[in-house]
């Protein structure tokens, strides 16, 4: 029973000033080490898993190639980039002198991704605005509450870290000068790795793997036994003198003496290991589940098809990427905004890139939006990265659609007054029945002199 409670704890002290596991001081490590298929999984080794790797990457450049800008609410209710606020420059630019930005969110999704956490330290001036983002170790760093029930970082500082104190050791942090980006977690304060909670998936990829690179090795034949008709005084000799002369791809086809009666038997190989093939295909989809990485972005197109790739891209940035978006957002306006700010400026990523159809589908969208009047051609041209038309040559103009009228005008004509200041009038010919001579039809048909039927007068006028 001691051992749950320990293992459910939110956050752990430190023992001897130092973190008791590898997981930003929750007891998430347990889940690291040995797995059922025998092979021991951490972040680094899961790293060389290829799908692992291939996941890993696709994700943090994802994120890192979107550009970010710094926003500004207008007073008409719409937006403008704050070029002259000092967080522009080091979100979308530089975060520090050491690192571009591209390479800093690379960072730092990387450590979402294998950790569950992401930190960076945050340098101000004395006036309190960002100077500066330096990226932390989230195995270094740990979690957790002082007496008062207040977060605190706690972070062992080595000698390749970048510069936060003029000594190593530990370095308390308050969450004032912390940047972080939590994954899923238990208690909404630190994240869990996803790489821990699914280290059986990727330990049996690893062992895939090692049975495949083996396997291979020996030249794709199975093992086999050496049989003596007599008492073999040193079998191990004979073993690896046998070993020696034809084991491995290099000694592959070669001719075999056999001495003193011995035969050669070879092993068959058993159908459950001969799919060892199709067991690693799943593992590589497996772990594409686990990031929701599309499987055709790992290089499996088996399901995959012209119809259907475009709508998985999109799917990719609707359910993957923009979780992660959103985390990242929040947290950097939460962190690096003041209370202040927070009511006039806010941080947004922008996937409009990502979320492009093709070109024939593009132009047909711009075609409806300018016939709608909803953009102009400036509009259009700046999101296909081309020089804007002089306004005075009406690239700003909005233009709708003549041929469409409020339902209200359905069936009459509005007054169109021309430039003199005079109504326009029409010059439709309304074609209107007068009413008989006499007080019935009947009447009619006396002989007048006039036509029964009645005449048709042209008359010009205006619909009603």
């Amino acid at each position: 029973m001691r051992f749950f409670q320990g293992l459910f704890k939110a956050r752990d002290k430190p023992v001897d000033g130092r973190p008791q596991n590898a997981l930003g001081g929750s007891r998430y490590s347990f889940f690291f080490g040995n797995t059922t298929s025998g092979k021991p999984v951490t972040e680094r080794t899961a790293m060389q898993m290829t799908a692992v790797y291939s996941c890993v990457r696709i994700l943090s450049e994802a994120v890192a190639g979107l550009p970010i800008h710094v926003y500004r609410y207008t007073d008409n209710g719409g937006k403008e980039k704050a070029l002259e606020h000092p967080l522009y420059r080091l979100l979308h630019d530089e975060p520090n002198p050491e690192m571009t930005s591209f390479n800093f969110r690379e960072t730092l999704m990387g450590h979402l991704l294998l950790y569950g956490n992401a930190y960076a330290q945050i340098v101000r001036n004395a006036r309190g605005e960002v100077m500066g983002l330096y990226p932390l170790m989230p195995n270094k760093m740990t979690v957790d509450r002082d007496g008062e029930g207040n977060l605190y970082y706690l972070y062992s500082r080595g000698s390749d870290d970048a510069p936060m104190g003029k000594e190593n050791g530990q370095i308390y942090l308050p969450p004032s000068d912390v940047l972080h980006i939590p994954g899923l977690g238990y208690d909404g304060i630190v994240g869990y790795s996803p790489l821990a909670m699914a280290k059986n998936a990727v330990g049996m990829a690893i062992a895939c793997e090692e049975y495949g690179a083996k396997f291979f090795a020996n030249g794709a034949a199975p093992g086999g036994v050496l049989e003596h008709p007599g008492t073999i005084k040193d079998p191990q000799k004979v073993k690896e003198s046998w070993n020696a002369a034809y084991q491995g791809s290099g000694n592959s086809h070669r001719v075999a003496v056999l001495e003193e009666g011995m035969k050669y038997q070879t092993i068959g190989i058993s159908p459950e290991q001969a799919q060892f093939l199709e067991t690693r295909k799943f593992q590589i989809n497996e772990i594409a589940r686990i990031y929701r990485v599309p499987p055709h972005m790992v290089g499996d197109l088996e399901k995959s098809s012209f119809s259907n790739i475009e709508q998985q891209s999109l799917e990719f940035v609707k359910y993957t990427l923009d979780p992660w978006i959103c985390r990242w957002e929040q947290s950097l306006a939460r962190r690096l905004f003041s209370e202040s700010e927070k009511r006039e400026y806010f941080i947004r990523f922008n996937v409009e890139g990502l979320l492009r159809g093709d070109y024939q589908s593009r132009m047909n969208g711009y075609a409806v939006a300018r016939q709608n009047g909803w953009m102009s051609a400036n509009d259009i041209r700046e999101l296909e990265n081309l020089d804007r038309i002089p306004a005075e040559e009406g690239g700003d103009l909005y233009l709708i659609n003549g041929n469409m009228l409020p339902l209200v005008h359905a069936g009459a004509f509005a007054d169109t007054p021309t430039d003199d200041g005079k109504e326009e009038k029409t010059d439709e010919e309304i074609l209107e029945l007068e009413e008989p001579n006499g007080d019935e039809l009947g009447d009619a048909g006396t002989d007048t002199g006039k036509n029964p039927v009645p005449e048709r007068d042209h008359r010009r006028g205006k619909l009603v």
